[in-house]
Protein backbone atom coordinates (compact mmCIF):
# COMPACT_ATOMS: atom_id res chain seq x y z
CA UNK A 1 0.00 0.00 0.00
CA UNK A 2 1.20 3.97 -1.03
CA UNK A 3 1.90 6.28 1.97
CA UNK A 4 -1.48 7.52 3.49
CA UNK A 5 -1.58 11.17 2.40
CA UNK A 6 -1.52 14.12 5.13
CA UNK A 7 -5.20 14.38 4.82
CA UNK A 8 -5.99 10.82 5.54
CA UNK A 9 -3.69 10.99 8.73
CA UNK A 10 -5.32 13.81 9.95
CA UNK A 11 -8.40 12.32 9.90
CA UNK A 12 -7.40 8.66 11.03
CA UNK A 13 -5.46 10.84 14.43
CA UNK A 14 -9.03 12.80 15.01
CA UNK A 15 -12.02 9.62 14.57
CA UNK A 16 -9.54 7.13 15.82
CA UNK A 17 -11.93 6.33 18.66
CA UNK A 18 -15.00 6.69 17.21
CA UNK A 19 -16.32 3.25 16.32
CA UNK A 20 -16.25 2.98 12.35
CA UNK A 21 -20.16 2.91 11.93
CA UNK A 22 -20.33 6.42 13.09
CA UNK A 23 -17.87 7.86 11.03
CA UNK A 24 -19.10 10.84 9.23
CA UNK A 25 -17.01 9.93 6.04
CA UNK A 26 -17.92 6.50 6.48
CA UNK A 27 -21.49 6.83 7.10
CA UNK A 28 -21.82 9.30 3.74
CA UNK A 29 -19.89 6.66 1.64
CA UNK A 30 -21.91 3.69 2.93
CA UNK A 31 -25.73 5.34 3.39
CA UNK A 32 -25.47 8.56 1.79
CA UNK A 33 -25.29 12.15 2.43
CA UNK A 34 -29.02 12.23 3.47
CA UNK A 35 -28.43 10.20 6.44
CA UNK A 36 -26.22 12.54 7.67
CA UNK A 37 -26.84 15.18 10.71
CA UNK A 38 -25.66 18.58 9.81
CA UNK A 39 -22.76 18.58 12.71
CA UNK A 40 -21.75 15.29 10.56
CA UNK A 41 -21.94 17.18 7.26
CA UNK A 42 -19.79 20.19 8.55
CA UNK A 43 -17.49 17.72 10.04
CA UNK A 44 -16.71 16.45 6.70
CA UNK A 45 -16.57 20.05 5.52
CA UNK A 46 -13.69 21.09 8.70
CA UNK A 47 -11.55 17.30 7.93
CA UNK A 48 -10.23 17.92 11.90
CA UNK A 49 -10.39 18.87 15.35
CA UNK A 50 -8.53 20.70 17.78
CA UNK A 51 -6.31 18.99 20.78
CA UNK A 52 -9.09 18.09 23.11
CA UNK A 53 -11.76 18.48 20.77
CA UNK A 54 -12.65 16.19 18.33
CA UNK A 55 -13.86 17.70 14.91
CA UNK A 56 -17.52 16.41 15.22
CA UNK A 57 -17.29 18.22 18.57
CA UNK A 58 -16.04 21.81 16.65
CA UNK A 59 -18.82 21.34 13.91
CA UNK A 60 -21.38 21.06 16.93
CA UNK A 61 -19.98 23.98 19.08
CA UNK A 62 -20.41 25.67 15.64
CA UNK A 63 -24.11 24.60 15.01
CA UNK A 64 -24.89 25.44 18.58
CA UNK A 65 -22.96 29.04 18.78
CA UNK A 66 -24.62 30.85 15.64
CA UNK A 67 -27.96 29.35 16.09
CA UNK A 68 -27.37 26.70 12.71
CA UNK A 69 -26.59 26.92 9.18
CA UNK A 70 -28.58 29.99 8.96
CA UNK A 71 -26.62 31.47 11.25
CA UNK A 72 -23.09 30.32 9.86
CA UNK A 73 -24.24 31.43 6.77
CA UNK A 74 -24.30 35.28 8.34
CA UNK A 75 -21.21 34.92 10.54
CA UNK A 76 -18.33 37.12 9.50
CA UNK A 77 -15.24 35.78 7.92
CA UNK A 78 -13.20 37.62 10.76
CA UNK A 79 -15.70 35.79 13.22
CA UNK A 80 -15.36 32.38 12.02
CA UNK A 81 -10.93 32.49 11.53
CA UNK A 82 -10.97 33.73 15.50
CA UNK A 83 -13.19 30.68 16.35
CA UNK A 84 -10.83 27.94 18.24
CA UNK A 85 -10.80 25.16 15.62
CA UNK A 86 -11.11 27.13 12.65
CA UNK A 87 -8.98 29.57 11.71
CA UNK A 88 -8.40 31.13 7.72
CA UNK A 89 -8.28 27.79 6.11
CA UNK A 90 -11.30 26.07 7.35
CA UNK A 91 -13.19 29.89 7.49
CA UNK A 92 -13.02 29.74 3.71
CA UNK A 93 -14.37 26.38 3.25
CA UNK A 94 -17.21 26.86 5.34
CA UNK A 95 -18.08 29.98 3.67
CA UNK A 96 -17.59 28.44 -0.05
CA UNK A 97 -19.56 25.53 1.06
CA UNK A 98 -22.52 27.69 2.53
CA UNK A 99 -22.73 30.27 -0.42
CA UNK A 100 -22.54 26.50 -2.87
CA UNK A 101 -26.06 25.52 -1.32
CA UNK A 102 -27.31 29.14 -1.32
CA UNK A 103 -26.68 29.52 -5.28
CA UNK A 104 -28.34 25.57 -5.79
CA UNK A 105 -31.77 27.37 -3.53
CA UNK A 106 -31.56 30.15 -6.04
CA UNK A 107 -30.93 27.83 -9.09
CA UNK A 108 -33.71 25.39 -8.11
CA UNK A 109 -36.48 27.04 -6.47
CA UNK A 110 -38.77 23.59 -7.16
CA UNK A 111 -36.77 21.93 -5.20
CA UNK A 112 -37.14 24.31 -2.46
CA UNK A 113 -39.05 22.64 0.82
CA UNK A 114 -42.64 22.92 0.99
CA UNK A 115 -44.67 23.74 4.17
CA UNK A 116 -47.64 22.17 4.03
CA UNK A 117 -48.22 21.30 7.96
CA UNK A 118 -46.82 22.39 11.35
CA UNK A 119 -45.18 19.21 11.12
CA UNK A 120 -43.16 19.98 7.83
CA UNK A 121 -41.95 23.18 9.21
CA UNK A 122 -41.15 21.48 12.54
CA UNK A 123 -38.96 18.77 11.09
CA UNK A 124 -37.21 22.25 9.65
CA UNK A 125 -36.13 23.66 12.83
CA UNK A 126 -36.33 20.68 15.98
CA UNK A 127 -33.01 19.25 15.32
CA UNK A 128 -30.99 22.48 15.91
CA UNK A 129 -33.57 24.41 18.12
CA UNK A 130 -34.57 21.79 20.34
CA UNK A 131 -30.96 21.56 21.90
CA UNK A 132 -30.34 25.00 22.28
CA UNK A 133 -29.24 26.38 25.63
CA UNK A 134 -30.93 29.51 25.34
CA UNK A 135 -33.88 30.78 23.24
CA UNK A 136 -34.16 31.96 19.58
CA UNK A 137 -36.80 33.28 18.06
CA UNK A 138 -36.80 32.21 14.10
CA UNK A 139 -38.83 33.49 11.20
CA UNK A 140 -39.01 30.90 8.22
CA UNK A 141 -39.65 32.83 4.97
CA UNK A 142 -42.65 31.18 2.46
CA UNK A 143 -42.93 32.33 -0.90
CA UNK A 144 -46.95 32.20 -2.64
CA UNK A 145 -46.58 28.27 -2.90
CA UNK A 146 -45.49 28.24 0.84
CA UNK A 147 -41.76 27.23 -0.24
CA UNK A 148 -38.98 27.97 1.80
CA UNK A 149 -37.36 31.17 1.21
CA UNK A 150 -34.84 31.11 4.11
CA UNK A 151 -34.62 30.84 7.80
CA UNK A 152 -33.94 34.04 9.97
CA UNK A 153 -32.42 34.10 13.23
CA UNK A 154 -34.04 37.32 14.44
CA UNK A 155 -33.63 37.19 18.33
CA UNK A 156 -31.42 35.45 20.92
CA UNK A 157 -32.12 35.25 25.03
CA UNK A 158 -35.13 35.77 27.31
CA UNK A 159 -38.02 36.49 24.71
CA UNK A 160 -40.92 37.93 25.96
CA UNK A 161 -43.77 40.51 24.56
CA UNK A 162 -41.76 42.94 26.00
CA UNK A 163 -38.41 42.70 24.50
CA UNK A 164 -39.17 41.38 21.24
CA UNK A 165 -40.23 44.12 18.54
CA UNK A 166 -42.80 43.08 16.15
CA UNK A 167 -41.32 45.23 13.37
CA UNK A 168 -38.06 43.07 13.70
CA UNK A 169 -39.98 39.75 13.14
CA UNK A 170 -41.16 41.17 9.52
CA UNK A 171 -37.90 43.19 8.29
CA UNK A 172 -36.24 40.35 6.48
CA UNK A 173 -39.91 39.28 5.33
CA UNK A 174 -40.22 42.82 3.84
CA UNK A 175 -36.87 42.57 2.66
CA UNK A 176 -37.52 38.98 0.52
CA UNK A 177 -40.79 40.44 -0.66
CA UNK A 178 -42.07 36.89 0.68
CA UNK A 179 -46.02 35.80 0.92
CA UNK A 180 -46.05 34.62 4.55
CA UNK A 181 -43.92 33.84 7.34
CA UNK A 182 -43.98 31.28 9.96
CA UNK A 183 -42.54 31.89 13.43
CA UNK A 184 -40.64 29.50 15.86
CA UNK A 185 -38.72 29.52 18.90
CA UNK A 186 -37.31 27.08 21.64
CA UNK A 187 -37.52 26.72 25.01
CA UNK A 188 -34.91 25.06 26.64
CA UNK A 189 -36.70 23.46 29.36
CA UNK A 190 -38.04 21.11 26.84
CA UNK A 191 -41.62 21.73 27.39
CA UNK A 192 -43.13 23.33 24.61
CA UNK A 193 -45.76 24.69 26.74
CA UNK A 194 -46.93 28.11 25.51
CA UNK A 195 -47.22 31.32 27.97
CA UNK A 196 -49.51 34.03 28.21
CA UNK A 197 -46.47 35.75 26.94
CA UNK A 198 -46.23 33.21 23.64
CA UNK A 199 -49.95 33.86 22.70
CA UNK A 200 -49.72 37.88 23.09
CA UNK A 201 -46.65 37.96 20.72
CA UNK A 202 -48.82 35.85 18.42
CA UNK A 203 -51.34 37.75 18.43
CA UNK A 204 -49.67 40.92 17.41
CA UNK A 205 -47.45 39.42 14.91
CA UNK A 206 -50.83 37.99 13.53
CA UNK A 207 -52.35 41.53 13.27
CA UNK A 208 -49.13 43.02 12.06
CA UNK A 209 -49.06 40.78 9.16
CA UNK A 210 -52.24 41.66 8.25
CA UNK A 211 -51.43 45.25 7.65
CA UNK A 212 -47.98 44.62 5.73
CA UNK A 213 -50.13 41.61 3.86
CA UNK A 214 -47.53 39.45 5.05
CA UNK A 215 -49.61 36.17 6.77
CA UNK A 216 -48.15 34.75 9.55
CA UNK A 217 -49.20 31.15 9.22
CA UNK A 218 -48.52 29.74 11.91
CA UNK A 219 -46.04 30.37 15.73
CA UNK A 220 -44.45 26.90 16.79
CA UNK A 221 -42.92 26.27 20.03
CA UNK A 222 -40.13 23.88 19.52
CA UNK A 223 -38.98 21.88 23.29
CA UNK A 224 -36.87 18.75 23.44
CA UNK A 225 -38.22 16.45 20.76
CA UNK A 226 -41.82 17.70 20.38
CA UNK A 227 -43.72 21.00 19.14
CA UNK A 228 -47.11 22.71 19.82
CA UNK A 229 -48.58 25.05 17.01
CA UNK A 230 -50.31 27.53 18.51
CA UNK A 231 -52.50 28.02 15.02
CA UNK A 232 -53.74 24.28 15.56
CA UNK A 233 -54.37 25.41 19.44
CA UNK A 234 -56.17 28.24 17.91
CA UNK A 235 -54.13 30.41 20.55
CA UNK A 236 -53.18 34.22 18.92
CA UNK A 237 -55.08 33.26 15.70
Amino acid sequence: MGAESQEQVEYRLMIRDMPAGERPRERLKYYGAGALSTGELLAIILRVGVHGESVLQVANRLLARYGGLAGLARASFTDLCAERGVGEAKAAQLKAALELGRRLLVASPQERPQVKSPADAANLLSLDMGMLEQEEMRVILLDTRNRVLAIETVYRGSLNSAVVRIGELFRAAIRSNCAAVILAHNHPSGDPSPSPEDIHLTRDAVRAGRLLGIEVLDHLIIGQGQYVSLKERGLGF
